[in-house]
């Protein structure tokens, strides 16, 4: 029995630390970084999902975030429901959201099945769901988290021809991807996180380069 009763220990872990980050109004700034490196983490924090153990926070705008696949939506809800119930989590009335009703259900290319339960949806039609009512808001600044990978192919055309738009209006977004190409497409800066910390900064083909060459080390 020796070491049954022993005392562990523990040490701690940090998703973000020591980070400070201004983004500018109007600014695409694209966010990579190896798994665990602290980037959706990042895009939480920002939308006040999470509460930093430390340090603060100043967004000076609304905020639309669309994070992980199912954040905000009910499974056993029809999807005409989920559009009223997200609509509303982001700060959307009623009539907005009525207003807007068609337009989502004809971005996320959902007509045939607005009376069908969100659960029996596949992951990439409940992600062009998410995308259609979060960029549905008149936010001024847009998080966007690596879920548009589970998309399709033309959904994500889609979704990048409405970011060409939203360059041209000034809203500020905040683009955490895996897709460099994406990335140097749009992004005016791109940060690099590494263990948390910013390991890098700069225009998107700087960093991308950096990063290319970190990720063969």
């Amino acid at each position: 029995f020796v070491g049954l009763f022993q005392k562990h220990t523990y040490e701690k872990l940090y998703a973000v630390r020591d980070l400070t980050l201004k983004v500018n109004k109007g600014e695409f700034l694209g966010i990579i970084g190896k798994n665990g490196s602290g980037k959706s983490t990042l895009l939480k924090l920002i939308a006040n999902v999470l509460q930093p153990t430390s340090g603060t926070i100043s967004v000076n705008a609304n905020v639309a975030p669309f994070l992980e696949l199912g954040i905000g939506f009910q499974g056993d809800l029809t999807v005409k429901d989920n559009i009223f119930l997200y609509g509303a989590l982001l700060g959307m009335s009623k009539n907005e959201i009525l207003g807007k009703y068609d337009w989502i259900i004809d971005f996320a290319g959902l007509e045939r099945f607005v009376d069908a339960k969100l659960k029996n949806l596949s992951s990439g039609m409940q992600v062009r769901l998410g995308f259609s009512i979060t960029v549905s808001v008149e936010s001024p600044i847009l998080l966007v988290d690596e879920v548009l990978a589970v998309g399709d192919i033309d959904f994500q055309q889609k979704c990048y021809s409405s970011f060409e738009g939203f360059k041209k209006n000034g809203r500020t977004i905040l683009f955490v991807s895996h897709d460099l190409n994406a990335v140097e497409r749009f992004c005016d800066r791109v940060i690099l996180l590494e263990n948390g910390r910013i390991s890098d900064i700069g225009s998107s083909v700087y960093v991308l380069d950096k990063y290319k060459n970190f990720s063969m080390a």
